[in-house]
């Protein structure tokens, strides 16, 4: 993982950042998580409210989650991909451009469910997202909020495959763990929240932007 981004991720007080956006950060209680996703802007280019990003296909993004255990707080961070691969970045599977999630907090959006009906995930099932349309089919991940769609589009948190190196198929707007080991512990994290609190989950995007 890219040392900058982890160091910023571990010097945020996301409590204090998200009373600042106006996110809920749920504190009530052992397992009540708080799923972040932070987007790896330290290399890209702005011009108005344009992001533009070049993507090299790889997990330098992070998924970072927040809890208690015995009432102490643990943060935990691991490698993910907030953004699609490049293999569906230049073959969208949408009409209307490859979906990259904007970000924002998606309330009581996600539920474990069958992700691809494969395997147990956090999926997109009771609620809308948006995501910015990129249709040009280059390298450059285009975050232009005119190209802004929301609905339900499946963009689930799910994992890659043993040993992925390169993001590829794995996403084509889902947020994906680089590492099995990593995707696991998550969903056993998640699976004794959903013992204590239902199966109803918040996810939050952010960008480094909101960590400087």
């Amino acid at each position: 993982m890219d040392k900058t981004l982890k160091t910023l991720i571990e010097k945020t007080d996301f409590e204090a950042l998200f009373a600042k956006k106006g996110y809920a950060f749920f504190t009530n209680g052992d397992y009540n998580v708080n799923i972040i996703g932070v987007r790896n802007l330290l290399s890209a280019t702005k011009s108005g409210d344009i992001y533009k990003n070049v993507q090299r296909d790889q997990f330098d993004d992070a998924l970072v989650l927040i809890y208690k255990v015995d009432g102490k707080w643990k943060k935990e961070i691991f490698e993910n991909t907030t953004d699609p691969g490049l293999k569906l970045l230049k073959n969208p599977s949408n009409s209307n451009g490859t979906a990259i999630l904007v970000p924002g907090q998606y309330r009581s959006t996600y539920k474990i469910d069958l992700h691809n009906g494969k395997y147990k995930a956090l999926c997109q099932r009771s609620g809308l997202v948006s995501v910015y349309r990129d249709k040009n089919r280059n390298n450059v991940l285009d975050m232009d909020p005119k190209t802004i769609q929301k609905g339900y589009f499946g963009i689930n948190i799910h994992k890659a495959g043993v040993g992925s190196e390169l993001i590829g198929g794995y996403s084509a707007g889902c947020q994906v763990f680089k590492k099995v080991a990593d995707f696991n512990h998550f969903m056993d994290v998640i699976n004794k929240a959903k013992d204590r609190f239902g199966n109803t989950f918040t996810y939050t995007l952010i960008t480094t932007e909101d960590l400087k």
